[in-house]
């Protein structure tokens, strides 16, 4: 029998169905609200491995500290991302949501999302024109205005700032969690075009360690394996960029036998390299040798046309990166070379010479679009994103002070980064999962090292 998440039988675009959730609601666009139920059953496991999300809706769902928000968001539909949504409105917030990798949405859950009443635009497999149509549609509703924006990659910001900028006089910030956005709202802030707060999640010790840096560690292999059954061991890999995806990937695929050059543009993140034992290289001087090519860099035409002519017959190349602007995939679409799909997510692009390279999920996000990522991973990013909204919760005498509740003028017109006591408060609710116990200091020893004995133990600075 297909799996539930089958859809070879129906080429129906979204767009074109009529669709109705239990209660009669079609507020949404979704591959099939039928698969609702396998949806359900995927995000109460995901809760299981979401143990501080939990905690952050169980303790302040009696005060619904978010009444009142109309969050509209842009990120990966995933179970993780579900639970996310389920607890902004346990808090007491109203969501729209769209996707922003058009490979990345689980169908199912998408319904499962839609049939409890989310407003969730996003299918797996979207084309260009319809990833701006489901975030057209989360925005551009009568009677609705968002007064928070939650995005992943700064399309939903774009959108809004292009389409619809006098709603910014009712938004009251901007929460952004990847490398991409985050670029993009610096060069906002610079250029004097930031209207409103931003929170720049990305860069909080908890979201880049945990979710870049060991989330990519486990997940790139998955995503490989799923999608060409390869073996690791003895092949020559180049990862591109030495941050913290980067960092990851080489990490996972050295552990497995690979043997892994890495290209850099940053001294500091290329001596790292150095000293964990990689080969520093300009990717011209190892493109003919390697079978697989990662890139993880967040900027564009890292991996160029004249790269992938010299690749040599069945190289691997894939995008660890948010954006799909790293491999120059646009330059391989033309008349002399034959493109073939080998199964979802999994193209090879054939020379006329019959050399063929592997790419997949055409350029974009590897481990979301061919695989999954780990929960408890995500419940730490999550955790981050949820408190970005949330005020009134404290701990050890220190009040986590947010957007949304903040008093005006508190957060002026500019890029800011999350308190350290926030990140020390994340990482503290995911310890009791592994049976941890923190070490606490002593009176004297806190006053010796001139800190509060409750943190936060380090400087914002420190990463």
């Amino acid at each position: 029998a297909a799996s539930y998440t089958d859809s070879s039988d129906d080429e129906t675009s979204p767009r074109d169905k009529q669709q109705k959730n239990s209660k009669g609601s079609s507020d949404f666009c979704v591959k099939n609200i039928k698969q609702a139920e396998f949806g359900r059953r995927e995000i109460e496991i995901a809760e299981q491995e979401m143990p501080a999300l939990m905690a952050l809706r169980k303790r302040a769902q009696g005060e619904k500290p978010l009444a009142g928000a109309k969050i509209v968001g842009c990120t990966h539909i995933t179970a993780q991302t579900a639970v996310l949504m389920e607890t902004l409105g346990a808090l007491g917030a109203q969501c729209r949501w769209a996707a922003c990798n058009i490979y990345s949405t689980l169908n199912e859950v998408a319904a499962a999302l839609a049939e409890s009443g989310f407003p969730v635009f996003a299918w797996k497999g979207e084309s260009e024109d319809d990833f701006w149509w489901c975030i057209d549609r989360c925005v551009n509703v009568e009677g609705w205005q968002p007064n928070m924006i939650l995005d992943d990659g700064g399309d939903l910001t774009h959108w809004i700032y292009k389409k619809y900028p006098n709603m910014f006089k009712k938004i009251k910030g901007i929460v952004e969690e990847s490398v991409t956005g985050v670029h993009r709202l610096y060069q906002l802030s610079k250029a004097g075009k930031l209207c409103v707060p931003a929170m720049n999640v990305n860069d909080s010790v908890t979201k880049q360690k945990f979710d870049n840096l060991y989330c990519c560690r486990e997940s790139i292999l998955d995503g490989l394996k799923r999608t060409t059954d390869m073996m690791f061991g003895g092949k020559q890999v180049v990862v591109c960029g030495y941050g913290e995806v980067g960092k990851g990937c080489c990490a996972a695929l050295k552990a497995m036998g690979s043997i892994v050059y890495v290209t850099e543009i940053d001294p500091i993140c290329a001596l790292q390299a150095c000293m964990d034992g990689f080969r520093l290289v300009k990717l011209n001087e190892v493109i003919r040798q390697v079978d697989i090519v990662i890139t993880c860099t967040g900027n564009k035409n890292v991996v160029t046309r004249e790269h992938l002519d010299r690749m040599k017959n069945s190289c691997i190349v894939c995008n660890m990166g948010h954006s799909n602007t790293e491999i120059d995939v646009a330059s391989l679409r033309t008349p002399e070379l034959t493109w073939e799909r080998v199964r979802s997510q999994v193209d090879h692009v054939i020379w006329p010479d019959g050399k063929r390279i592997v790419l997949l999920a055409e350029g974009r996000l590897l481990n979301l679009s061919c695989s999954t990522v780990p929960t408890f991973v995500l419940s730490i990013t999550a955790t981050t994103q949820a408190i970005t909204y949330l005020s009134v919760f404290s701990i050890q005498a220190l009040a986590l002070i947010e957007l949304y509740n903040a008093p005006e003028g508190r957060y002026k017109q500019d890029v800011y980064l999350l308190p350290k006591k926030m990140d020390e408060y994340v990482a503290s609710l995911h310890l009791p999962t592994f049976d941890a116990h923190l070490t606490e200091l002593t009176d004297e020893q806190a006053k010796y090292l001139g800190l509060n004995k409750n943190g936060p133990f380090k400087p914002n600075y420190y990463r």
